[in-house]
């Protein structure tokens, strides 16, 4: 099925090709039309199927239709789209822009998010914008210094809302939405849909087209993640030798591996870099250039492993990343789908491994009841796990595990010597745990 038939301006369907949509996915096939429309939606699908072109190219559509004066000065804010995240706000910017840049009059798209100096941003919105990225803190920063308003905004869109509402953005939110005109097109999208984000979606959308495309696997639909879901169980102590094992044994050239705090980030990817391997932490007291510049050597295959928390759950698109692996597994079921789904993006195959240990086996299992998962547990020979009371058993345990083998001192020469910089700043950040 080819874009145009969904709606689309022929430019528009190029547009897409051009990014590598070869045909419309799931939810871009049900959802464009709809959008289309004009109506409010709710659109619930799995992560890595197409959800930001879903809504990016039914509103570009419509900005070109409703275009009429090329010399508008200063340019009304007609879309806005919330995200909970600095990276996903940059994401989702560049994909609008990239489908927007053959356009015969492009919209004028403004990224806003913390972190960073607002200067330059309000810098962006003098003469105004078409279309606004930001996360809600930021974009409450601007109107406060009387950057730019919303009240013309004819779409809204919240991306991932249900973790604009897990991060706190509660009260941000309701201080936008009371500045937002009344008529309006709003659309939330999300990977899931908890109760919470089920009510502010009653209360804000009027009569909503609800849009929910299934997980199906072993589904070979274009979008659909392929993804191969593997449990090995392993020591405690030893999960930071059987990382450093799988990487070099399978020889993956990328991997993005969750944990549960910044500490436990900044210490495994010390150990593994020492041994041989390029790796690095990623988390939210990094500075945004330093996490931008990971992000962005990652997807360029210079840095093979990357250490996370779940900053790097949502929303995140690196192509053809191969693997993800659970060190740490997540403390909420549904943020094990986010954490999977940074693999298998976009009808490619991907595969996540979770590290079980004893005393993460009954969390586990709650994992896979809530997801309809039964995985049959693997073991490698010499990372087995040791026998332990069941009286002992409790929580997971989140602390890094023992050091690694004695250091050789990495490799050097084969990668910019910041990187070394970018490791020794890092550590001595002196991060606290959480």
């Amino acid at each position: 099925m080819p874009f145009t038939s969904l709606g689309l301006s022929p430019v528009l369907a190029q547009a897409a090709t051009l990014m590598g949509f070869t045909v419309p996915t799931a939810i871009q096939t049900e959802a464009v039309p709809v959008i289309l429309s004009g109506v409010d939606v709710v659109g619930v699908a799995q992560t890595g199927s197409g959800k930001t072109a879903a809504f990016a190219l039914p509103l570009l559509h419509n900005l070109q239709r409703d275009h009429t004066s090329p010399g508008e000065s200063p340019r009304r804010v007609r879309a806005l789209i919330l995200v909970p995240t600095r990276e996903l706000a940059a994401q989702v910017g560049e994909v609008i822009r990239s489908l927007a840049q053959h356009l015969p009059n492009p919209p004028k798209t403004v990224i806003a998010f913390g972190g960073v100096s607002i200067n330059p941003q309000m810098m962006r919105l003098r003469g105004g914008a078409d279309i606004v990225v930001a996360t809600p803190g930021r974009l409450l920063d601007l109107i406060a210094h009387n950057a730019l308003r919303i009240s013309t905004v004819a779409t809204l869109v919240l991306d991932e809302a249900d973790r604009l509402l897990d991060l706190g953005f509660t009260e941000e939110l309701n201080r936008i939405l009371a500045l937002l005109p009344a008529q309006r097109q709003s659309l939330f999208f999300s990977a899931t849909f908890p109760p919470e984000v089920q009510a502010m979606a009653d209360a804000l959308l009027r009569t909503p087209v609800r849009i929910e495309v299934a997980a199906e696997p072993g589904s070979e639909d274009a979008g659909a993640p392929l993804i191969l879901q593997r449990a090995i169980e392993v020591d405690g102590k030893q999960r930071t030798s059987l990382l450093r094992h799988l990487v070099k044994e399978n020889k993956w050239d990328r991997v993005l591996v969750f944990v549960a705090t910044q500490y436990a980030a900044e210490t495994i990817a010390e150990k593994l870099y020492k041994n041989g391997i390029f790796a690095t932490a990623f988390h939210g007291a990094l500075a945004q250039g330093t996490r931008t510049e990971v992000l962005q050597e990652l997807k360029d295959k210079r840095w093979e492993v990357v250490i996370a928390t779940d900053l790097a759950a949502r929303g995140l698109d690196i192509a053809q990343l191969p693997v993800v692996i659970n060190y740490d597994l997540p403390r909420s079921p549904t943020d094990y789908i986010h954490r999977i789904g940074r693999t298998g993006r976009a009808g490619e195959s991907g595969m996540a491994i979770s590290f079980i240990t004893p005393e993460s086996e009954a969390h586990f299992q709650l994992i896979e009841k809530r997801q309809h998962l039964q995985l049959p547990r693997e073991r490698i020979e010499g990372f087995e796990p040791a026998p332990v009371d069941p009286a002992m058993l409790g929580a997971a345990s989140t602390s890094p595990e023992s050091p690694a083998s004695p250091a050789n001192g990495g490799i050097k020469g084969k990668r910019p010597s910041k990187k070394d910089k970018l490791r020794a700043a890092a550590a001595a950040v002196g991060l606290p745990k959480g």
